[in-house]
This record gives C-alpha cells, sequence and structure tokens, in this order.
C-alpha cells in the first residue's frame, strides 16, 4: 500500500471548486460522465460512470472532503482527503490519498493528474 500527497493550484476560489468537486451536475460538467453525489457524511458516491466508488465521510463547506474509495479484495481502507485553501491565484488543492494499492499506484498518479485534477484545471482555464 502506497499514500499519495500533491498540490493542485485551480483557477477558481473555493467555493467554485467545492462545488464542483461535490455537486452532481457540475461533476457531470466537467467529467462528461455521470456521477452520484452527496455531503451527507455516509453516503456512497460514484464518479466517472461509476469508475470510482465509495463512501463520503466528512464535508466542511468550502474547506474540505473526506472520503473512503473502494477496491476490490482491500482490508485497509483507502481514505482520499481534499483540502481547499484560498490561494492568490484562486485554490490551493491539498489531495492526500492513503493505502493505494502498490500494484494500482502509478495508474492512481496518472488519474488524479490527468482525469481528475487535470479535466477540473480545463473546466477552470476555459
Amino acid at each position: 500500500m502506497k499514500d499519495y500527497k500533491k498540490y493542485y493550484l485551480i483557477p477558481a476560489t473555493p467555493e467554485e471548486v467545492y462545488l464542483a468537486l461535490t455537486n452532481p451536475l457540475s461533476i457531470k460538467l466537467w467529467t462528461g460522465a455521470e456521477a452520484e453525489m452527496s455531503t451527507s457524511p455516509g453516503t456512497e458516491f460514484s464518479l466517472f460512470d461509476g469508475d470510482i466508488v465509495g463512501k463520503n465521510l466528512e464535508f466542511v463547506e468550502n474547506q474540505k472532503i473526506v472520503q473512503e474509495w473502494y477496491f476490490d479484495g482491500q482490508e485497509e481502507k483507502s481514505i482520499v482527503t481534499i483540502k481547499l485553501h484560498e490561494h492568490k491565484k484562486g485554490t490551493s488543492v491539498e489531495l492526500l490519498h492513503t493505502n493505494i494499492p502498490t500494484e494500482s499506484y502509478e495508474e492512481f498518479v496518472d488519474g488524479w493528474d490527468s482525469s481528475y485534477f487535470g479535466e477540473l484545471l480545463e473546466f477552470f482555464e476555459e
């Protein structure tokens, strides 16, 4: 199991980024895929047409999102924590993804950079 931590700079306010990450209609706008999302802790979510599924654990509006991501056969919980910090050029997004299966690590790093935050960055740069 491996952990991944990275910062991304998104040219939008923390409020706009939070909405883009938590509202199913907003998620569909920047991913082009169906999403199921709620900001109620304990609810399950689905992103990218079901490619990513898990449980919502904690929300601090416009500041923090904590989720458990599911992997087949995984014993330890894989936790994704996204913190939003105001920045002079928009929002500094702090990502911490713990307990990524070692065999999938590179795929997840690429997914965070190109698909997840890559597509979000493109959306706000348009």
